[in-house]
């Protein structure tokens, strides 16, 4: 039996998918997660592999005191934890990508960087540290301007400003977020980079010996114009023309290459326009939240059990012609808490819908974007065509209702109490 040793994040959407994967394979699974040791034990989690995964370094050398010997893979379920999967890999001797190459990818200036000295195309832009004045940089800049925390994810923290004004509020606003969320922001600052127009796309893809197997290309039809960047709807098949979905999948494979990632699944995220291609990331890692869900039919088998099974070196199965699929990350309305959603079951009879998933408990605060880093939950759909599952996905969102109450206020207590 194979034994692969999974990296859980808490916050993780996918973590029951993967885990349920590998009990298919007949997988062992040995898992790490980044709960509390003392926690830990309450989630069915041995304590001892409780692992600090934002902190890589400290992470490894706690995970090789306690790991035994055996291990056929190493396994990043999700963005938090790739770096010390990378990490371990390479201490542990098992095939895996360079985490000096994973760490580039992961910082948002890093990457942009590598792009810059590999001639690849990208949008100008600039460092602004922690403490730089940013009212002293914008008559610098050739608005509009995207502001972006250098490791967070799903557009987290991402927000657009098109005049001197709009820029210094965003500045203070993404520093805020990135404090909260990264415990190195201090060192990392912020990137500054010229708003790219065009339409969206983002590539799933398998790494193999440097090759790139490029397993869906997904259209956004949702402008993602600002000045916040929350992503709706993926849908696949592309409609885009063969010669350009060509050209994204070389874009990508050229970039993988320059950063010397070789093997496992790759994310990447795109623009383009009448000047081409223009790569915004390419995360060594699967697409997020259950968005995998949407390509079983055409993987003939999960994408998780893919991964699995490419991880292990087993053999892959042979696509399946498939129907167009889409899905849509429900966008949280406003902030508040959630009190009810309503007419689920009459989103999940409209033609075409595959499931409806809610993702938040009743209670739960839920952050729009770009503070928060959650969804209401997922809709997924297949149809004739890609404008037949996009369509359902539209008629499915309008029958849900959600009640969202204002949060509570809470009293400070007086000093003389």
């Amino acid at each position: 039996m194979s034994r692969l040793l999974a990296l859980l994040p808490t916050s993780s959407y996918r973590n029951e998918d993967f885990l349920a994967a590998a009990r298919d394979l007949g997988v062992d699974v040995v898992a790490a997660a980044d709960y509390c040791h003392q926690l830990a034990p309450l989630w069915g989690m041995n304590p001892v592999l409780a692992l600090p995964f934002s902190e890589p370094d400290k992470a490894v050398e706690k995970a090789l005191v306690y790991l035994d010997a055996g291990l056929d893979a190493v396994l990043a379920v999700d963005d938090q934890g790739i770096e010390v999967a990378a990490l371990l890999a390479e201490r542990l001797c098992l095939p895996g990508n360079p985490s000096a190459a994973v760490r580039t990818l992961r910082d948002k200036l890093a990457f942009r960087e590598l792009q810059h000295t590999l001639g690849l195309r990208h949008p100008d832009f600039r460092l602004l540290p922690e403490k730089a004045d940013a009212a002293a940089l914008s008559p610098t800049l050739d608005y509009p301007v995207v502001v972006k925390p250098r490791r967070l994810t799903a557009s987290r923290g991402v927000i657009r400003a098109d005049d001197s004004v709009s820029f210094i509020q965003a500045v203070e606003r993404v520093r805020a977020i990135q404090r909260r969320a990264d415990r190195d922001a201090a060192a990392l600052g912020l990137v500054v980079e010229r708003f790219v127009p065009g339409p969206e796309f983002s590539l799933e893809g398998l790494l193999t010996a440097g090759n790139l197997d490029v397993l869906a290309l997904f259209d956004k039809p949702d402008p993602l114009d600002g000045p916040y960047f929350e992503e709706t709807i993926y849908v696949t098949p592309s409609r885009l023309p063969a010669a350009t979905q060509g050209a994204i999948a070389q874009a990508v494979e050229d970039a993988c290459r320059g950063a010397g990632i070789v093997t496992g699944p790759v994310h990447a995220e795109m623009r383009v326009n009448e000047a081409g291609i223009f790569l915004l990331e390419v995360a060594p890692r699967s697409i997020g939240g259950l968005c995998g869900r949407t390509l079983r039919h055409r993987l003939g088998l999960s994408l998780e059990a893919l991964i699995l099974r490419h991880a292990l070196g087993e053999p892959l199965p042979e696509r399946r012609a498939h129907l167009a699929s889409a899905v849509m990350m429900i966008p949280i309305p406003k902030r508040g808490i959630l009190a009810s959603v309503a007419g689920i079951d009459a989103a999940k009879q409209v033609p075409g819908i595959e499931d409806v998933v809610i993702s938040v408990a009743p209670g739960q605060l839920l952050v729009p974007l770009p503070d928060g880093a959650a969804y209401l939950g997922f809709i997924f759909a297949r149809g004739d065509s890609p404008d037949d599952a996009e369509a359902a996905l539209r008629s499915a969102h309008r029958e849900l209702r959600f009640d969202l109450r204002s949060e509570i206020p809470v009293a400070e207590r007086s000093s003389t109490e």
